[in-house]
């Protein structure tokens, strides 16, 4: 804020003290901790374990009748298992790296959000690197990448990457836990059972909360930042490279280094969109998680959303104007791929965009809606990277097809079932806001309060001023005095003054100051 800009006034629920917007926010905080799970909860688990159950059913059946189950084939031969590694563990780099940024720039508002979105960044992670096995095929060779390692295959590069990446992620989510741990610890005191307390104890480090333990609580969380935002990128460039360093028409792309790394963020962006707004109904967070907070990652799904179009625009580009291999072009903007390319042009890219353009659309109902969209809309994007590539014939012989079975759709869907199974676990075990975060960042850490009472303010200030305008007006210039200042003098300011009596955020004209 420039040092001429007025003061925004303080949320006028705790004016008095800052310890009743601590009680609030350790009581929303550890409200899925302490309080009996509803109905609508135990249907929830119970539907999603449903799904992860069918999912290892349809697993085994694969296992026990082989790939073709899935509906791979010679002319097949990566489908929807490696769309699903990259779409996961793109959408979990997202997650991390916003969050990343935001810490390091310095952005209060951004504690309501935190654990949410290193939450999903850990879940998308761990259910994005299963997918590996049904991708495998053969699970039992796993270990042969580390038994038998070719260090010059981007495959061994992969596992490393993600392998890295995973136990980064882990510790970026630990690490501003352990306050919130100790302060659960207190908090809940009795009510948590002996066994939980002293998990919390063990996972809180001792912490106290003195300034030496702060301090190096913040070099850890700078440190571990400045880690994961190029960790995050140098993975997902690696990732690409699975495809980019093959000689097959449609994958030998120098491109694919940037253009994943932004599909990660973007679909990265709306997965955190998507996701509080899913938490923020469920657990009555509004007051906390508002939509000016939905409005800021909005832009930024936005920006990003327009340079991944430009990429795809610049993929295609090159490859159709030099003719030379337009097969997978034509097949995927004309021919049996272009249904699914233009489904992500339009959720992908045209919808998020007029969404967060028009005003009114730009809302949380809209931006959720824009954000789900360009999540599943970048699923299908990497279908449509993955599937025309891997079906396009190299000897003339004619194109392959995949088709979706019962047992990939299930497995998919199992892997999608488990993200939210995660988290709702996760935070009945765990605070779902960063107490320590916004305890630090005071009442008014909230965008909402501070937009509001800014705006009020500055209303209020040219209101008095016109109402003081009007009295001078209506007033003889000999009878009228203001704090001993000539009317007519270019001195003559309006004596606006804070009547002690009313809420600090009510500014009023004081009568006595007219004479």
């Amino acid at each position: 804020m420039d040092k001429n800009s007025p003061i925004p006034p303080r949320d006028d629920n705790y004016s008095d003290t800052e310890s009743a917007w601590a009680v609030d926010v350790r009581e929303a905080a550890t409200r899925g901790m302490t309080q009996k799970a509803s109905r609508k909860w135990w249907l929830a688990i119970a539907l999603l374990s449903l799904m992860v159950l069918a999912g290892v059913y349809a697993w085994y059946y694969q296992l026990k009748h082989g790939m073709a189950s899935a509906g791979y084939n010679d002319q097949a031969f990566w489908a929807v298992y490696i769309a699903d590694v990259i779409a996961f563990i793109g959408v979990s780099y997202g997650g991390a790296v916003i969050s990343a940024i935001l810490r390091l720039t310095g952005q209060s508002w951004r504690a309501p959000l935190t654990r949410i979105a290193e939450g999903m960044a850990l879940a998308t992670v761990i259910v994005g690197a299963m997918f590996i096995f049904p991708h495998l095929g053969r699970p039992e060779r796993f270990m042969n990448i580390v038994y038998y390692a070719n260090w010059s295959s981007p495959l061994v590069w992969d596992f490393l990457a993600i392998m890295t990446y995973t136990v980064a992620t882990i510790i970026f989510f630990y690490i501003p836990l352990i306050p919130d741990l100790a302060i659960v610890n207190r908090h809940l005191g009795s009510s948590n059972s002996p066994m939980r307390r002293k998990i919390y104890s063990a996972l809180s480090l001792n912490w106290m909360g003195n300034k030496r333990q702060r301090r190096l609580l913040h070099g850890s969380l700078t440190l571990i930042s400045l880690v994961i935002i190029p960790l995050a990128v140098s993975v997902h460039s690696v990732l690409s490279w699975a495809f980019a360093l093959t000689s097959r028409p449609g994958w030998a792309e120098t491109v694919f280094p940037p253009y994943f790394v932004i599909a990660a963020l973007y679909s990265g962006t709306a997965l955190v969109i998507v996701t509080a707004a899913a938490f923020r109904s469920g657990y009555k967070l509004q007051r906390f998680i508002t939509q000016r907070h939905f409005v800021r990652i909005g832009y930024l799904m936005a920006a990003l959303g327009l340079v991944y179009l430009y990429l795809t625009f610049a993929d295609m580009a090159t490859e159709g104007y030099t003719g030379i291999t337009t097969g997978w072009i034509t097949q995927t903007i004309t021919g049996r791929y272009a249904i699914p390319f233009w489904i992500y042009v339009l959720f992908g890219e045209l919808i998020p965009i007029v969404v967060v353009a028009v005003k009114k659309f730009r809302n949380i109902k809209g931006l959720t809606f824009a954000a789900g969209g360009v999540v599943v809309a970048l699923w299908i994007k990497r279908l449509v990277i993955v599937l025309p590539p891997a079906t396009q014939p190299l000897i003339g012989s004619y194109w392959g097809a995949y088709h979706f079975t019962w047992v990939s759709i299930t497995i998919t869907l199992a892997g999608v079932a488990a993200v939210p199974l995660i988290l709702m676990v996760m935070f009945r075990l765990i605070p779902i806001l960063s107490i320590e975060e916004m305890e630090e960042a005071g009442p008014i850490g909230s965008i909402e309060q501070i937009s509001d009472k800014t705006e009020k303010y500055q209303d209020t200030l040219l209101a008095g001023g016109r109402n003081l305008e009007h009295v001078k007006q209506k007033t003889p210039s000999a009878g009228l005095q203001m704090s001993g200042v000539d009317p007519i003098s270019p001195q003559t300011t309006p004596a606006l003054a804070v009547n002690p009596n009313v809420n600090t955020g009510g500014f009023s004209i004081n009568p006595g100051e007219i004479r």
